[in-house]
Formats: C-alpha cells, structure tokens, sequence
C-alpha cells in the first residue's frame, strides 16, 4: 500500500520524505490556503523533491475551466495529478484527461456508485472519504470494501486512495480491506509509530546498555 501525506505544508513532508517512506502527497484548496502561499508556487515547490503523484485541485467547477486548469497543473510537473470534484462536469473533465494522458485523482467520493462512474471515465486514483463518512452515521470502511470488490470484479485498474483517514485504526482497516494508497495528515502518520510497549521497551534498552562496554 503506497503512503501519502496529505499536507501542504513543506517542512513536514520532508520529514516524512527523509524517512524514505514516502509515496507521495495529496493537497487541497483548503490545505493550500492555510500556508498563506500562492497556489501553483506551493505545488513546484514540492514537486521538486517529492518524485512520486502530486495530486493537485482544480478550482472551477465547470469542465471547460477544469480542463483548462488541469492541463496547467500537468505542465508544473511531470508526476503531478489532476485533483477532479466527482461532479458531473469533473467527470466530463475527467474523460478529457484521460485521453490527454493526464493523471487524475477523483475526489470527495461517497458511494460506490460514484466509484465505478469515475473508473468508466479513466480515473487514475478514486478518493473515498472514509472518515467524513462515519462523521455522518455511515460506515466509511465498509465503502472501500465494496470499491474493492466492485473493481475486483472487472480488473478495473483505478487505484483506490482511501482518504479522511483520522486515525491508526482507520490506517489499519483500509490496508487489510485493500486500498492500493492511502493519505494521512502528519500528526496521524506520526501515531503510526507509536505504542507504549515500544517506548517502555526501548526505555529499558538504553537503560541496560549503560551497564555495556562498545
């Protein structure tokens, strides 16, 4: 399962980078603007270290201007990835891209059904919102379960990158229910090392290791 930051933010991605962990990134609208940054400006930047998908959102919501926006972005760099609303008009900008040969990242995905419309219309990544769905009563981890078998179904090759991922559990769950990527703000990834069994563990460790000649 591929590892993604979702973050704008540059220091943290190199953390995540240096680790030699990291995948790539997604970001949005709402994620760029509290850097306080120009929008393309923050995506150069970090394209220019980060080697795997960028994923990188339009802002209209009409395909015309989506079309126009997306073949902008894709020129920024070669690995960044055209970030879709899944509406109708992003999936009309989605057909486009695809036979353009431009990456997509279909975003805000709900249902299964919406799922399955984004692969028919090329979508290189679909992003269901697992953690935006239990906020609302529903079960964001059985959804990419039924993405997965959908897909399974029919070799159907958009890889699935779970999203609003809030917690290790979450973390856990997509993996053993399938999703080829899956995208974490720092401080969820940062939870990801921890276990009070390891610290207690490593605190002995050292401890003992006092007691050691080299």
């Amino acid at each position: 399962m591929n590892l993604f930051l979702d973050t704008a933010n540059i220091d943290e991605i190199k953390k995540v980078h240096e680790l030699g962990l990291l995948d790539g990134i997604t970001t949005n609208p709402s994620i760029i603007a509290k850097s306080g940054r120009k929008f393309t400006e923050v995506i150069k930047e970090i394209c220019s270290f980060v080697k795997g998908p960028v994923s990188a959102e339009v802002l209209a919501t009409d395909a015309p201007t989506m079309i126009k926006e997306g073949i902008e972005l894709s020129q920024i760099a070669s690995n960044v990835v055209v970030k879709v609303p899944l509406i109708p008009e992003g999936i009309k900008a989605v057909v486009e891209f695809t036979k353009r040969g431009i990456q997509t990242n279909v975003t805000l995905c709900f249902t299964a059904n919406q799922a399955l419309l984004a692969a028919k219309a090329g979508a290189t990544f679909i992003s269901p919102f697992v953690g935006r769905l239990d906020d609302v009563g529903y079960d964001g981890l059985e959804l990419i379960t039924e993405i997965r078998d959908i897909y399974d179904n029919y070799g159907i090759e958009t890889q699935i990158l779970a999203a609003s991922v809030r917690h290790p559990i979450h973390f856990k769950e997509v993996a053993l229910r399938g999703a080829d990527c899956v995208t974490l703000p720092y401080n969820v990834f940062e939870m990801l090392f921890k276990h009070p069994l390891t610290d207690s563990g490593l605190a002995k460790f050292v401890e003992d290791s006092k007691k050691l000649t080299w």
